[in-house]
């Protein structure tokens, strides 16, 4: 207990990193990252990448609108029988997956 006691304290007591005796400060240089003036090159980007960022619930209304054609499709070709119960079916999730991603 003793022994722990004195290994904490001299622990505690040196710090864990040297400092090297030669070792100079190292310049730091700041970067000016807003421009002095804004011009309408920048105001244009960033109007084009906010409209990117509002359309990308298109992508997902498309990929639904396309798997329920594809499974009309499907369906139908296994019983064409129910062709106009699955058009109507087809008709509820196309509507249903537009409503989704306005």
């Amino acid at each position: 207990m003793l022994a722990a006691r004195m290994c904490t304290r001299v622990a505690l007591a040196r710090p864990l990193v040297q400092p090297l005796a030669s070792a100079t400060p190292v310049s730091v240089r700041s970067i000016q990252t807003t421009p002095a003036q804004l011009d309408e090159s920048m105001e244009n980007a960033a109007k084009f990448i906010g409209a990117g960022c509002a359309t990308i619930g298109v992508a997902g209304s498309g990929a639904g609108i396309g798997s329920v054609f594809g499974s009309l499709v499907e369906g139908y070709a296994r019983n064409p029988s129910l062709k106009q119960q699955l058009f109507s079916y087809c008709i509820l999730g196309f509507a249903l997956s537009e409503a989704m991603g306005l």
